[in-house]
């Protein structure tokens, strides 16, 4: 089973930042995990707990100490850790990922007309696997980028209640990060 597919098995991903979060993830029933924290030495153990525990991981390479934000970081974070994806906002390190055939999540903040602008810039170039709107509250937003780009849209950021999830997914996006974890098992 690939990422979109596990995905669309179970549309909620679990988005970590702590060993606390690692653990309630990998013990929940989501299918994909965002790691969005962590350091070279304990990266490889991270995504190697989630996949024996049969879980998706993306990386968010932007966010892993010690990790540069050049291209020779997708090829060492493949090489030593080798997760199932990454999760960057770096139009540069998308593209190089995507060129070397990985799977990749370009991640959008979109706080005004001319980051959406950019955003949708962005992806057409790129041409990720996956886009994440933040905030992913941002229905009006969501429904205006797909209307423009043709990648399946991951909502993500201020994601706190049952009815953010419902509410969100309405919108038609593919699925629904969040940090809660009393949300991972709905």
């Amino acid at each position: 089973m690939d990422v979109l597919e596990a995905l669309q098995d179970n549309p909620i991903i679990a988005a970590v930042r702590d060993e606390e979060g690692l653990q309630k993830a990998v013990g929940s029933e989501v299918k994909v995990v965002f790691v969005l924290s962590g350091t070279l030495i304990d990266i490889k153990e991270t995504v190697d707990l989630i996949r024996a525990r049969g879980k998706k991981s993306l990386v968010h390479l932007d966010m892993i100490g010690g990790l540069g934000k050049e291209p020779s970081a997708v090829d060492f974070l493949s090489q030593y850790a080798n997760p199932d994806g990454y999760i960057t906002t770096k139009i540069s390190l998308a593209k190089y990922a995507k060129q070397r055939g990985l799977f990749v999540v370009q991640r959008l903040f979109i706080i005004d007309s001319l980051s959406l602008a950019t955003g949708i810039k962005g992806v057409k170039d790129t041409k990720p696997d996956a886009i994440e709107v933040m905030p992913g509250i941002a229905s009006k937003l969501i429904e205006r980028l797909k209307d423009q780009v043709s990648v399946p849209i991951i909502a993500g950021g201020l994601i706190s209640t049952k009815s953010d999830i419902i509410d969100t997914l309405s919108t038609g996006v593919l699925a629904v990060s969040t940090s809660s974890p009393e949300l991972w098992n709905m």
